[in-house]
């Protein structure tokens, strides 16, 4: 683990949710679920890589969890609560449906998984330092 792939790691979260929010103001709900999914993937990544020194070589959301679950159970909560779990499985469904699918969200949609990043993924995952 190097600090300079920790940075990035973090920067590009970051800007990916910042993304997301400028899609969805402009509309573009398809692309704002990508990126929210992409800022919840790479901070898990960070997060993981802060705690552990690596994290597991995957794009599932679940699995990220349930790996910084092992070292923060309170994450698990993101997985365990089937609402939650809800939110998390259609941001991992963004991500596949962008590559391999004609699914199409809607912006009031995706502002309520926006929502959900902010009031309930980031004051789970964000606090968590070594």
């Amino acid at each position: 683990m190097s600090y300079e792939e920790l940075d990035i790691l973090r920067r590009r979260a970051e800007a990916f949710l910042r993304n997301a929010k400028r899609l969805l103001e402009e509309g573009e709900a398809d692309l704002a679920m990508f990126s929210m999914e992409q800022y919840c993937q790479l901070i898990l990544k960070y997060k993981l890589l802060l705690l552990r020194g690596f994290y597991p070589k995957t794009h599932s959301l679940r699995r990220l969890i349930r790996t910084l679950g092992e070292v923060r159970p309170e994450v698990l909560t993101l997985v365990n609560d089937v609402k939650n779990l809800h939110y998390i499985a259609k941001l991992e469904e963004a991500y596949i449906s962008s590559r391999y699918a004609p699914i199409e969200y809607e912006v009031e949609e995706a502002k309520d998984v926006y929502t959900f990043i902010e009031e309930v993924f980031k004051p789970l995952v964000e606090p968590i330092q070594p």
